[in-house]
């Protein structure tokens, strides 16, 4: 009986302007039906509303999968400094070696490396070491600055260049300033065995 009377109800709903009318049939129990009849009394059919369904829900656009995302820092340094050479310093050296040290605060944290610049041009493979020696630098004046990389290749920190003078003093240069003595010769680059007196 249920089956039946949903069938009904949904043959009426088909047409918005149909009246439905309900009765009490020989059985004693309630029907429905289209045809007004004695005894039928008019049923109010109230009709659901339409839902407008946004486009975003009825065909939801590809979510575009965020880039890889660099984790924020969690350390920051509070100074980073050139301890040597000194600012507008001299350095004297015949081959050209400069022992650049370096500071910061806190220390170097794990992950982290010190680069150096000279002249503005990175100098060799970033390191955790604060001390990085420079060979073969020529002479005249020179500029010098270091930075902290992450291990994304972030720049974390970075100087101010400061200048330094390079003096490559010749073999001649440190004779005058230290004479050679007869234990020298053979030893000291500059004073050679060739240039050693005949003995008396």
């Amino acid at each position: 009986m249920r089956v039946g009377l949903a069938i009904i109800l949904l043959c009426l709903c088909t047409n918005a302007t149909a009246q439905v009318y309900t009765y009490t049939d020989s059985n004693g129990n309630r029907a429905y039906t289209d045809q007004p009849r004695p005894g039928a009394k008019p049923v109010s059919i109230s009709t659901t509303p339409a839902i407008s369904v946004p486009k975003s829900a009825a065909s939801p656009a590809p979510v575009k999968p965020p880039g890889r995302r660099q984790p924020p820092r969690i350390v920051h340094y509070d100074l980073l400094r050139i301890l040597s050479p000194a600012p507008e310093g001299t350095v004297s050296h015949a081959g050209g070696e400069v022992v650049v040290t370096l500071t910061s605060e806190p220390a170097l944290v794990p992950g982290d490396l010190f680069e150096l610049l000279l002249d503005d041009n990175p100098v060799g493979a970033p390191g955790t070491s604060p001390v990085i020696p420079l060979t073969n630098v020529d002479r005249g004046e020179h500029r010098l600055a270091v930075r902290i990389i992450d291990i994304h290749g972030r720049v974390v920190e970075q100087t101010a260049s400061q200048t330094f003078f390079m003096q490559r003093i010749s073999l001649s240069q440190k004779r005058r300033m230290k004479p050679c003595q007869k234990g020298d010769y053979g030893l000291r680059p500059e004073c050679p065995t060739s240039m050693k007196p005949a003995d008396d």
